[in-house]
């Protein structure tokens, strides 16, 4: 191995192509030519003296090696991304940039018109929105905020519980129209059913639930949450949803309204360095309030 610290470029190459699977992949990610992208591997590989990457008709297989450095690069990248954002603004001022991460159905549905009215009180705060229901790094600042469907537990975060959102069964007025209500969970399988393909926690749920409520009941399979929404609000049949946004939705229609299907527990997160920001004490501020109100809204 070379004694020269490898090029940063060359490192973000490699986690390109990493992500992405290919050499094209990577160029088209980076926005550079795809030659340009097999230079930087190789010289990767010359200054730390081993192949990454084996080579076959089938494209580029990462070594073993090259998947353990790839986390070392996404730690370099995440604080590359980190300090920019901490330098978009002087720390006393609301302005700049703040990164958000949600669950996708709270990112797509729940949060828009939150950081809406969040940039309308800080108009020189700009956002960006991580949707992804695994949860972020905060501990190495992937993001500044997350919003959390479980309780954190390192120590160096800054949390605050926002409440119970709880979950519901709702469809389209037109649908309950044509097809009336069930009486009961046991008549809900005469239905058409949303539900979840392969998610095994969502499985689960919906199985504890009574019998006939597998994934072979669901006359929609998904695992995307905000697909399950739309079909409800498309009128395909029966789904689960935050009882928030069925209620708040003049075109749902609640299924079984007593009955709670889950409650989830959620938290509005930061990492403790990040609270003398006053971009992202803002933001987190604002999104603890306008969250309890709407968990409480249901």
């Amino acid at each position: 191995m070379s004694d020269d610290v490898p090029d940063w470029e060359d490192q973000r190459a490699f986690l390109a192509v990493i992500e992405s699977g290919s050499l094209s992949g990577a160029s088209r990610q980076l926005n550079v030519a795809q030659p340009t992208v097999r230079r930087r591997m190789e010289a990767l590989e010359r200054a730390l003296g081993i192949a990454l990457f084996t080579r076959s008709t089938n494209g580029l297989a990462p070594t073993e090696q090259a998947l353990a450095l790839a986390q070392h690069v996404r730690a370099m990248a995440s604080a590359s991304r980190a300090f920019v954002r901490a330098a978009s603004a002087p720390a006393g001022m609301v302005a700049g940039t703040v990164r958000i991460s949600a669950a996708e159905v709270v990112g797509t549905a729940v949060l828009p018109p939150m950081l809406a009215s969040l940039r309308r009180k800080h108009p020189d705060l700009s956002v960006e929105l991580s949707l992804t229901n695994m949860p972020e790094d905060l501990l190495h600042q992937e993001v500044d905020i997350a919003i959390r469907m479980h309780r954190p537990h390192q120590a160096a975060l800054v949390a605050r519980r926002i409440g119970v959102i709880g979950l519901g069964f709702f469809a389209h007025r037109d649908y309950v129209a044509r097809h009336g209500l069930p009486a009961s969970l046991a008549e809900l399988s005469q239905f058409d059913l949303i539900g979840s393909d392969r998610t095994v926690a969502d499985l689960r749920l919906t199985q504890t639930l009574g019998e006939g409520l597998d994934r072979t009941a669901f006359a929609l399979r998904t695992d995307s949450h905000p697909a399950q929404l739309a079909a409800i609000r498309a009128g395909f049949g029966i789904g689960i949803t935050h009882i928030a946004l069925g209620r708040n939705d003049p075109d749902l229609v609640a299924i079984l309204p007593d009955f709670v299907v889950h409650g989830i527990e959620s938290w509005v997160v930061m990492h403790e360095d990040l609270r003398r920001l006053a971009r992202v004490r803002a933001a987190f501020d604002h999104l603890v309030e306008q969250l309890s109100r709407y968990a409480q809204s249901a």
